[in-house]
């Protein structure tokens, strides 16, 4: 498979692309001015304790406090140690203390950001630090040092943690990560000095500082990029500024000498993201509808905590069995399925409906085609065996914004509903609303102003019920359009004597939701 690693970097923001065989798989932006701060440690205040939810607010100096659960206070292990060790760990440590028993209101501690602030949550935060380096991961509150389970060889996993083990000079665990597999053992002592170096100083910051503070921030998203990113697997890492090039460069030299000759400066006149599709395959991402290239199609439904996405055999119609048409069709949608999950950053709770199938020995390939596709995924996933229904339950881990919320916001026009109220529901409502008012008003007019289009029903199709209405009341009534208006906003005047009286308006739609 052939991978490259786009640097598209402008002075509003930087966007990081991971191609695999010419796709899109993986999308990070950085707006210049709304960085993330994932991975930054503070020295932070307790501002509140909450024991109901067994967590507790810490004042790290940002616009919303962080929010610190008492399982994030105590986890002593990341998802990437090994298992067993992992297990025995949590056999001996059962019995967990409770968050009033750990922390006090006014209490200074060191945190360090686990998930950036998303929508009106804040940062979700963690007591135990963890400072990453290109091979390893160093965790100074901890004593184990774990390796990561994707370097199966056990002999490999023995020299790496003894290299370390030997290494090391201060308290602390390590995360060996999947990037250290066969990499010389100067590499590993490198990034054993470097990490401790880091903590080192931080340490030294402790002892003046005064909470709120930033005591450490992690690398931009363009030099992150180049830390996590830039594996073995990738062919080549292409940039299209030459500064960042030459930052890139320099970075390479100290920490990845062997990848300098990888790294290319894009100075054709085409866009890079132009050159490689980039563009294309982003709007794409953003649509709800996903064409298969058989016909079929997928349907993805994003809530705030879960995300539908359906199969669909569309124009697909198969050569040989119904059978067989839904199980070529269910086999190439996992395939996509992966892939737009992991290009979209979708997280929490994903419920995938493929279509229903007869055979059980079909659904088994199905699981297991989505299983090998999810091997790919850096993060973490928990998946379930499909059910009668063709249902697949899942969760992934969330850790940022997915790309969504990342590149759009809410639709001013709904809402965010993704609908609005039809023409003929807003004035049937109206309607609705002439019959409450008071007849005993000296008030002698009424006045309805309405988007164009619900006039216009009012005025044609209802003509009849307002001429009605005018005999029963003696009132006389009339319609004035208001293209400005929203198709669910309207407003009842009562008019008469150099006066105008508003009586309804439309509750759905205030006046703040206007503005």
């Amino acid at each position: 498979m052939l991978s490259k690693l786009l640097l598209n970097v402008t002075p509003q923001e930087v966007r990081v692309a991971l191609l695999e065989d010419k796709k899109l798989t993986e999308l990070y932006c950085q707006r210049q001015i709304d960085r993330s701060i994932v991975g930054n440690i503070y020295m932070g205040k307790v501002s509140r304790v909450l024991p109901g939810m067994q967590a507790a607010f810490v004042d790290i100096g940002l616009e919303r406090a962080a929010f610190l659960y008492v399982t994030d206070f105590l986890d002593e292990y990341s998802d990437s140690f090994d298992e067993r060790d992992v297990a025995d760990h949590k056999r001996r440590n059962r019995k967990q203390p409770k968050i009033q028993d750990l922390v006090k209101e006014g209490q200074e501690i060191m945190v360090q950001i686990a998930k950036d602030p998303i929508g009106t949550k804040g940062a979700r935060v963690t007591s135990h630090i963890s400072l990453p380096g290109r091979h390893l991961v160093y965790m100074p509150t901890v004593t184990h040092t774990g390796v990561s389970r994707k370097i199966e060889d056990e002999d490999e996993r023995k020299r790496l943690r003894a290299i370390v083990m030997d290494t090391q000079t201060l308290d602390g665990g390590y995360i060996i990560r999947t990037a250290a597999g066969d990499q010389p053992a100067n590499n590993i002592i490198f990034d054993v000095k470097l990490l401790e170096s880091q903590w080192k100083k931080i340490l030294l910051a402790r002892k003046t500082v005064k909470a709120p503070y930033l005591m450490h921030e992690d690398l931009s998203l363009m030099l992150r990029s180049v830390r996590d990113f830039f594996t073995d697997d990738i062919d080549e890492l292409i940039v299209d500024s030459k500064d960042a090039h030459r930052e890139i460069k320099q970075y390479a030299t100290r920490y990845l000498p062997k990848k300098s000759r990888k790294i290319t400066l894009y100075d054709d006149r085409e866009l890079l993201f132009d050159q490689y599709n980039i563009e294309n395959q982003i709007e794409r991402a953003l649509g709800k509808r996903i064409w298969l290239k058989s016909g079929g199609y997928l349907i993805v439904d994003q809530a705030e905590a879960l995300t539908a996405i359906d199969v669909n055999t569309g124009r697909f119609v198969g050569s040989k069995s119904l059978e067989e048409t839904i199980l070529q069709t269910n086999l190439e949608a996992a395939k996509e399925i992966v892939a737009q999950i992991r290009l979209r950053n979708i997280g929490g709770l994903i419920i995938l409906d493929f279509i229903d199938m007869e055979k059980r020995s079909n659904r088994s390939k199905i699981f297991k085609a989505l299983e090998k596709e999810l091997e790919a995924d850096k993060a973490k996933t928990n998946v379930l065996k499909i059910s009668d229904l063709g249902l697949i339950e899942m969760t992934r881990k969330r850790t940022r914004e997915n790309l969504s919320q990342q590149l759009c916001q809410p639709c001013g026009y709904c809402g965010g509903k993704g609908f609005h109220r039809s023409p003929r529901t807003t004035s049937n409502e109206i309607l609705r609303q002439l019959q409450k008012i008071d007849t005993q008003q000296s008030h002698h007019n009424i006045e309805i102003v309405a988007h164009s289009s619900v006039a216009a029903i009012i005025k044609n199709e209802e003509m009849s019920s307002l001429n009605q209405f005018e005999r029963e009341t003696g009132r006389r009534v009339m319609v004035r359009e208001n293209p400005d208006y929203h198709p669910e906003k309207y407003q009842i005047n009562l008019t008469g004597q150099g006066s105008s009286t508003a009586v309804f308006k439309s509750a759905h739609f205030s006046d703040e939701e206007e503005e």
